[in-house]
């Protein structure tokens, strides 16, 4: 718990200072944390039956990420975005040349790492630009409702817990403690509302209850990729808390969705 504890408080400064320091900073960061987590996806579905593209998987997530963020600083123009399709219609070609016996496998498991990995990161950084020019207020409380959720329902869930929640994927998760997370992330929504001004109060509440159900939901989706491989944890390079892809497990789901909500309400 020491290790995991000093290992978490190190990692949020990382992650506060990255979403302070302006655009440039929060966009690079994000590029390269996606193009991490992708690889830890490739590298935890990889077996003999399934190779994904890794270099051409991450390329053209990464090109998606590089193209908007230049374009978002003012750098390029809209259309130099839909420069990341050569890099995805390769990955249909590159397969030709791999005599595999199911090629479709490693194809459909490299697009399945950018949909299911880098599209949901590609929408958490649009968040910071849901009113125009740069905002961290956003992504900021967006990550700090993430991080509620999840000790709300750790807290809740040992103190309360009695009802299993999805016991074939998650025996720990309880009904008790997904509710907890939500109330907690609704509480806290009330706060960013009154020192965040970016969005009206309802809407941090509706972003609240959204990270709350979905984050737990994406939580439960990963543990039941790893359960599906046998897999522990998606790496090793944060000591007492596994791969950088098992601390976003919750972004993958809630993201988009949170965007897909403020975009439209916005």
């Amino acid at each position: 718990m020491k290790t995991r504890a000093i290992t978490g408080f190190f990692f949020i400064v990382v992650m506060v200072g990255a979403m302070l320091l302006g655009a440039e900073v929060f966009l690079g960061f994000f590029t390269l944390l996606s193009a991490w987590c992708l690889f830890e996806f490739y590298g935890i579905v990889s077996s003999e039956d399934r190779k994904p593209n890794k270099f051409l998987g991450i390329l053209t997530s990464s090109a998606l990420f590089i193209t908007t963020a230049c374009y978002s600083l003012g750098w390029l123009e809209a259309k130099f975005i839909l420069l990341f399709i050569p890099s995805l219609l390769a990955i249909y070609i590159h397969a030709l040349y791999q005599k595999r016996d199911f090629p479709f496998n490693d194809i459909g498991f490299t697009i399945l790492g950018i949909l299911y990995v880098g599209f949901p990161f590609y929408c958490f950084t649009r968040l910071g630009y849901i009113s125009g020019d740069f905002n961290h207020f956003l992504p900021l409380g967006f990550m700090i409702l993430l991080w509620t959720s999840d000790t709300g329902a750790y807290l809740a869930g040992r103190s309360l817990g009695k009802h299993k929640l999805f016991e074939r994927i998650s025996p720990k998760k309880t009904w008790e403690g997904f509710f907890g997370g939500i109330v907690l992330a609704v509480l806290v929504s009330l706060c960013l509302a009154h020192f965040f001004e970016t969005i009206p109060q309802w809407q941090w509440i509706v972003t609240a209850i959204i990270i709350g159900v979905f984050g737990t939901l994406g939580d439960l989706v990963e543990s039941m990729l790893k359960r599906s491989l046998n897999v522990k944890d998606s790496g090793n390079i944060l000591p007492g808390h596994g791969g950088f892809l098992d601390r976003f497990d919750g972004l993958l789901i809630a993201g988009p969705l949170v965007y897909l909500f403020l975009y439209l309400v916005n």
